[in-house]
């Protein structure tokens, strides 16, 4: 009975490390993006599809160095620089997806527009390729650069699928990769209801950026009152710290363990915040 219970509590112990022991394969599960591929999509979200990762994270390094080193000749409070160094280095990150947050909230309401544009467009009996490429002049302006990179690629190409697949990584945006895959099951397999389906599709994008608009304006004074709670107390510590008999209290042991300390308790007490006020989003789940 015991050899059974050991044998039992063995397999039990295998089957659940099996996945992390034996990971799936590429070819048969999707894996999730990694840290690289996650910093290219809100570069590109954010406009900065040109500037390459690395040079990104060497800038927010740089950044990070100086504002370290400044502080540190400034005030003289090595905790208050190892912490403003932390910053640097995280700021450009965190700028970096706020402007990529704040153009996905405005193009929300921009994708019905285009929907609409393809319906017509569709409707009047456009090949589908010209269809997307007219959204480069007719579309709305947000979205007219990407459109017409798609019609000088297809110019040149003549391959619908491929300027599909750049468009989709020009614009990396959720919204747009539903709409583009639905124009490509279209021009793949056909189908008469390409105009219903993108009509419905419109209608449901608005419902959705109506209901987000509404709980993001309840939200904001919320959220906008916890990020000054985590701010404020670090402000009155750079005043403090011009003081030279507090410069010299945050030198000491008991002074670095109070500003860590502070620090850990701002960064958690700053994602809680974020994880209780963030809405649902959506996934790229055809990239």
């Amino acid at each position: 009975m015991t050899l059974a219970l050991g044998c039992l509590l063995a397999a039990g112990i295998l089957l659940v490390a099996s996945p992390f022991l034996w990971p799936a394969t590429t070819g048969s599960v999707p894996t999730k993006p990694g840290i690289r591929d996650r910093a290219r999509t809100h570069l590109v979200q954010a406009g900065l599809g040109a500037v390459p990762v690395p040079a990104f994270l060497a800038i927010s390094i740089v950044l990070g160095v100086a504002g370290g080193a400044f502080v540190q000749a400034v005030l003289g409070v090595f905790a208050l620089a190892v912490v403003t160094a932390i910053g640097g280095i995280l700021l450009p990150s965190l700028l970096v997806r706020w402007r990529a947050m704040s153009k996905r909230r405005a193009n929300r309401t921009v994708w019905p527009d285009v929907v609409d544009h393809l319906v017509a467009a569709v409707r009047s009996g456009l090949a589908l390729p010209d269809s997307v490429s007219s959204l480069a002049q007719a579309g709305p302006v947000g979205t007219r650069a990407a459109f017409a990179e798609f019609e000088r690629e297809y110019r040149a190409t003549g391959s619908f699928t491929r300027s599909l697949d750049q468009l989709k990584d020009a614009m990396a945006d959720p919204i747009a990769d539903r709409i583009l895959e639905t124009l490509r099951m279209a021009r793949e397999v056909g189908g008469s209801d390409l105009t219903v389906v993108l009509r419905s599709l419109a209608a449901w994008l608005r419902q959705d950026a109506a209901i987000r608009q509404e709980v993001e304006a309840r939200q904001s004074w919320i959220l906008n009152a916890a990020k000054l709670g985590v701010a404020a107390p670090w402000i009155i510590l750079l005043l403090l710290a011009t003081r030279p008999e507090a410069a010299l209290a945050y030198n000491t042991p008991a002074g670095l363990a109070v500003i860590l300390g502070g620090l850990v308790i701002s960064v958690v007490a700053y994602r809680v915040m974020l994880a209780l006020g963030k809405l649902p989003q959506e996934r790229r789940w055809f990239q």
